[in-house]
């Protein structure tokens, strides 16, 4: 990795000549003039501007053009008033890199044309290094970080979660052929989430090197797997990437879905802030985490989709749970969906920015 080390207390937010803001405050736990949010897939199809880009524009021509692909990532930041731009790209684009064949089909999810089931595929894999694994997406973050006016997140999928794309060839529910794999051939599975382990170190810190702030890894399937599993044959290549990653100075996000039995052991792997979802109260998780570190969350999406006054009470009861606690930036606890109302998002951001008085 050739990016250079940031500066913890003004990095690319100082050399744009922007305040570093009350989101990286909160990610590093200082204390902020009011909560951050921001939300993923808050870039999408609940915005109209991006439905209208849609009609002229397919999703795969957006991610391969940086120039539409840095307006669609900044439409949520001018529309809504959030507190970060998360770049607007799909965790499968690096690993074409790779040479991976793979298309984002509408409604389905990444398909794989060719699923990777042996110790002969996974030594197949490329290794590209930084850059070179996507290099449109580098180009679009150059795009977003020189017209934002707020900090700017990168991300990449986790060993895990893209493992389970290559070798089902599909979105899963039961995850039942990556797993036989991890089983059946414990040495090609390793093999293959070192590989993916280090080109996304790599492709993360190609986006530092553009100018994100922070990076976050979605392990969005981890939630899959049994606490000994979990340690045994993931822990290690993410804690390896986490490693990979402290020298460059950005906070360090880990979010995973359906995660409730493994915050713990997602917590020993290092990051600076965990992602809980909504399926463990925001409190209870922040202690079973640790509250030496960060945390993100953690609003059903669905709620999003009820009556603004529901919405309004549980964006509340989120912000009361963190107690007002430094480090906590307000998130769902998965992303946007697209049927969700735009004024529910506004008064989300509305009610997260006003806060709440907590009684300690």
């Amino acid at each position: 990795m050739n990016a250079p080390r940031r500066d913890p207390g003004g990095g690319a937010a100082a050399a744009a000549g922007r305040p570093e803001g009350r989101f990286l405050r909160a990610l590093r736990r200082l204390p902020v003039d009011a909560t951050p949010v921001w939300l993923m897939r808050q870039a999408g199809r609940s915005l109209p501007e991006y439905r209208r880009l849609r009609e002229r524009y397919s999703l795969t021509e957006i991610v391969a053009q940086p120039e539409l692909c840095a307006e669609v990532t900044l439409q949520p930041v001018h529309r809504l008033g959030v507190d970060a731009a998360v770049m607007f790209a799909d965790i499968m684009l690096p690993v074409r890199g790779m040479g991976v064949e793979v298309e984002l089909v509408e409604e389905v999810g990444p398909v794989i044309a060719r699923p990777i089931r042996s110790r002969e595929a996974v030594e197949a894999l490329g290794e590209p290094e930084g850059e070179e694994a996507a290099p449109q997406v580098i180009e679009a973050v150059r795009h977003v970080v020189e017209a934002s006016p707020v900090p700017v997140i990168g991300f990449c999928g986790a060993p895990f979660t893209l493992a389970s794309y290559l070798v089902e060839g599909r979105p899963s529910r039961d995850h039942a052929l990556v797993k036989a794999f991890m089983y059946r051939e414990p040495e090609a599975f390793d093999r293959l989430l070192g590989k993916l382990a280090a080109v996304m170190a790599g492709y993360l810190a190609a986006q530092v090197a553009a100018g994100v702030e922070a990076v976050q890894l979605f392990d969005s399937w981890v939630g899959a797997l049994s606490v000994e599993d979990y340690e045994e044959r993931i822990a290690p290549h993410t804690r390896a990437m986490l490693a990979a990653l402290a020298p460059l100075g950005v906070p360090r996000i880990h979010f995973g879905t359906g995660t409730a039995g493994l915050l713990e052991a997602i917590a020993a792997t290092g990051p600076d802030v965990v992602g809980l979802d909504w399926r463990v109260p925001l409190d209870v998780g922040w202690r079973r985490v640790g509250l030496d570190r960060g945390v993100q969350g953690n609003l059903d999406p669905a709620v999003l989709l009820g009556p603004s006054p529901l919405v309004r009470r549980r964006v509340e009861e989120v912000l009361r749970r963190a107690g007002g606690r430094p480090g906590h930036v307000f998130n769902l606890g998965h992303g946007v969906l697209p049927e969700t109302p735009l004024e529910n998002l506004q008064a989300l951001v509305e009610v997260v920015h006003r806060g709440v008085e907590v009684h300690v």
